[in-house]
């Protein structure tokens, strides 16, 4: 079977400054990878070239064998930091619609299938009776629900997530986890995150992103990824955050 995402030799520069180097990674589908690393460490960057909104130097990145451009209609994505005008008249409804629209598509109506399926991914999410609320008079979890909602109005194969749980308060984060652990029975997920609490219950697999890439294939920090951080990894355990350190 071909994996969903493979990468190899991958380098990339930005501004004379290369980002990536020399990454090979190979994710299994039905995955659920958390992508760790430092700021700066190229995890962002890393989603971009999967989605194939940017393309490598050197190497090639594969979605089920073919290019990220090619299989876009396959991979949903719920970028980091959207910043949401709280008082302009857009609904989650109106939200999730968005993600029909394809690239560089102008789209202003929508067909009834189109609401369906739209109605159909807040109600997955547990946001079937916000539809008609104002994107921004929900909490930073419900923004997230419905930003999720958009991704999945394609029925992706993959989902990949850029720092999800940012706009999330602590109690809604295992809520949250919960809710991708049940969407990844039919989906393969890679979440960007800075901590790892996470490791224990939900993710199957962790790649530590620091210009290079390590990955493992269990849920659980190596000391060669804690050699690439140069820092302390935060981690929630039993509900009460610590402090991964190296030893000294």
């Amino acid at each position: 079977m071909l994996p969903a995402i493979e990468i190899e030799g991958l380098t990339y520069s930005f501004h004379g400054v290369t980002v990536l180097e020399d990454v090979n990674l190979s994710i299994r589908k039905g995955e659920f990878v958390a992508l760790i690393g430092p700021n700066g460490g190229g995890k962002t960057t890393l989603l971009k070239l999967i989605l194939g909104l940017w393309r490598p130097d050197t190497g090639t990145v594969r979605i089920f064998g073919k290019s990220p451009r090619q299989m876009s209609h396959r991979i949903g994505y719920v970028p980091q930091d959207i910043h949401i005008n709280r008082h302009f008249p857009v609904s989650a409804l109106d939200v999730v619609l968005m993600g029909k629209m394809g690239p560089g598509q102008k789209k202003f109506w929508h067909s009834a299938e189109d609401r369906l399926i739209a109605h159909q991914a807040l109600g997955r999410m547990g946001m079937g009776d916000y539809c008609n609320r104002r994107i921004g008079e929900l909490s930073g979890g419900q923004r997230q629900r419905v930003l999720i909602a958009r991704a999945l109005v394609t029925e992706p194969d993959i989902l990949l997530l850029d720092e999800p749980t940012s706009n999330i308060d602590s109690q809604g984060q295992g809520d949250f986890y919960e809710l991708l652990k049940e969407l990844n029975e039919t989906v393969t997920i890679l979440l960007v995150s800075h901590d790892v609490m996470i490791l224990s219950s939900y993710v199957k697999s962790v790649a530590c992103v620091n210009r290079k890439i390590h990955y493992h294939d269990e849920p659980e920090v190596t000391g060669d990824m804690m050699n690439m951080f140069h820092c302390p990894v935060e981690i929630v355990a039993h509900g009460v955050p610590h402090r991964v350190l190296q030893k000294h």
